[in-house]
């Protein structure tokens, strides 16, 4: 789907919302993708279970979802792989640096108010912006 709709977008962010305060709710943390993947790269004891199955549920969703909206997801992997490894490398340092990812800050921390995290995010959103205008013109 390459498209807007306000029914995908009103439904993935009900859906995304639904999951972080189940968390809250349930086990008392923050969902967080970076911190929930780095306790179990630390394996964290008593902390396995639930961060296991948090992370094989997102690969399952992504998985099935073709299936459940009958629709193909296309991805377009059109860069060297080494730019994949650098990117992904350069995103977990920024993880660690900013105390947290995307999810953990964007959409937990502004909702809980925190300043920290709304200077995080605008710290995501304006990298991302440089990043993709820098790559645009050296690949063009």
């Amino acid at each position: 789907m390459t498209e807007f709709s306000f029914i995908s977008g009103f439904s993935g962010g009900t859906l995304i919302g639904l999951a972080t305060v189940l968390m809250i709710l349930g086990n008392g943390r923050i969902t967080g993708i970076s911190g929930i993947v780095g306790g179990v790269v630390n394996r964290e004891k008593g902390q396995m279970s639930w961060r296991l199955i948090f992370i094989i549920s997102l690969m399952v969703g992504g998985a099935i979802y073709p299936w459940l909206w009958r629709q193909e997801m296309v991805v377009d992997v059109s860069a060297h792989w080494s730019l994949y490894i650098i990117a992904g490398l350069l995103v977990g340092i920024g993880t660690r640096m900013g105390g947290g990812c995307t999810s953990g800050h964007g959409i937990c921390g502004l909702a809980r108010f925190s300043p920290r995290s709304l200077v995080a995010t605008l710290t995501f959103i304006a990298s991302a912006v440089v990043t993709h205008t820098l790559v645009r013109l050296v690949t063009a």
